[in-house]
């Protein structure tokens, strides 16, 4: 049985590692002011940030709904007997709900909740797809990518809380203290949920290394073979401090960079940057 995987765009991988991985992407759509674009193909980060510092206004995601998946999966299962396919997590968005609700009306479509966003959800896209090309069963296939959902290491430092503080996340306190003091808060995914881990204080780019060393520490049995670092935005300075930490470890075989889409940049704005891997020792064989 031949079976494809497919995605949402905010799994954050670049289009030339869906094209790579054969993975089809459904794109989220951005809304600033009255406008609708689509997430990635004609909207950038730097467009979002600029629309957000001119009008204070936080850009908008429009969620994917029954109609969306069910012209998507109608045309993705065209030449293959099934479709494997990730949404951001269902705490954080209702796209889940409505791709379940699609999937009912075709025979072996699978829908994921990833648990995660961004590249942790790119990260279990690879593993699916190193499933696919092993010719594992769909079914089995399915068991093996929620067995390890939880074991995502998904975190980042925020550079400003202006973003969550607009969406709700964080309150009016929280912002004054964190901008007056320099606090950079860690933001961990557990459960689904965003939660708030350790917080830095200084410069973004000074306290990189301190996160990325604090994040190895607290989730310290990766899998060894792949490992993102993906941001928003971010200075020379930062990613410098970032890959030079990360190399220094010698943990992981290979290390990606990815930009993260308007989706998931709309929530935290410019300047965050996270580590991503598989924290249950295992391995991506590809």
């Amino acid at each position: 049985m031949s079976y494809k995987i497919t995605c949402e765009s905010s799994a954050d991988l670049n289009q030339d590692m869906y094209k790579k991985l054969g993975v089809p992407v459904i794109p989220f759509h951005i809304i600033l002011g009255d406008k609708t674009y689509t997430d990635s193909i004609d909207i950038t980060n730097d467009e979002l940030f600029k629309f957000f510092e001119e009008t204070k206004q936080l850009p908008k995601t429009s969620a994917l709904n029954d109609f969306d998946y069910e012209e998507f999966f109608k045309k993705e299962l065209e030449g293959t007997d099934g479709l494997i396919h990730f949404c951001i997590s269902s705490q954080i968005s209702s796209t889940y709900n409505h791709a379940v609700e699609a999937s009912k009306k075709f025979k072996n479509v699978f829908v994921i909740d990833s648990m995660s966003l961004s590249s942790g959800i790119g990260l279990q896209v690879m593993y699916a797809t190193s499933l696919r090309d092993k010719e594992t069963p769909i079914e089995e296939a399915v068991e093996l990518i929620n067995a390890r959902r939880n074991n995502v290491q998904i975190s980042f430092v925020i550079d400003r809380l202006n973003y969550l503080y607009k969406g709700g996340r964080c309150s009016a306190l929280s912002l004054l203290g964190a901008n007056m003091l320099s606090i950079r808060p860690s933001i961990q995914v557990k459960n689904g949920k965003m939660i708030v881990g350790k917080k830095y204080i200084g410069k973004i780019h000074k306290i990189i290394d301190k996160y990325i060393n604090d994040t190895l520490e607290q989730f310290n049995n990766p899998d060894k073979s792949i490992c993102f670092i993906t941001y928003s935005s971010a200075t020379d300075e930062m990613l410098k401090v970032a890959r030079e930490t990360l190399k220094s470890k010698n943990i992981f075989k290979k290390i990606y960079e990815t930009t993260a889409g308007c989706t998931v940049t709309t929530h935290c704005g410019p300047n965050t940057l996270g580590i991503i891997y598989y924290n249950d020792g295992g391995e991506i064989s590809k």
